[in-house]
């Protein structure tokens, strides 16, 4: 059996369309695991960061 050019490219594109849903769903599911405190105080840590890097 013959594969067209098209029918790979397809295939191609709908493995691509699946790892990228995959790869979304993963990273929605980290996301939400953290609470609203522990967040808070990551967005806390990074602000601190970064004022500490602007002064000299």
């Amino acid at each position: 059996m013959r594969i067209t050019l098209w029918k790979a490219l397809g295939l191609a594109g709908l493995a691509g369309v699946a790892a990228t849903g995959a790869i979304t769903a993963r990273a929605e599911r980290r996301r939400r695991a953290y609470t609203p405190d522990e967040i808070r105080s990551r967005l806390h840590e990074r602000l601190a960061e970064a004022e500490r890097a602007e002064r000299p």
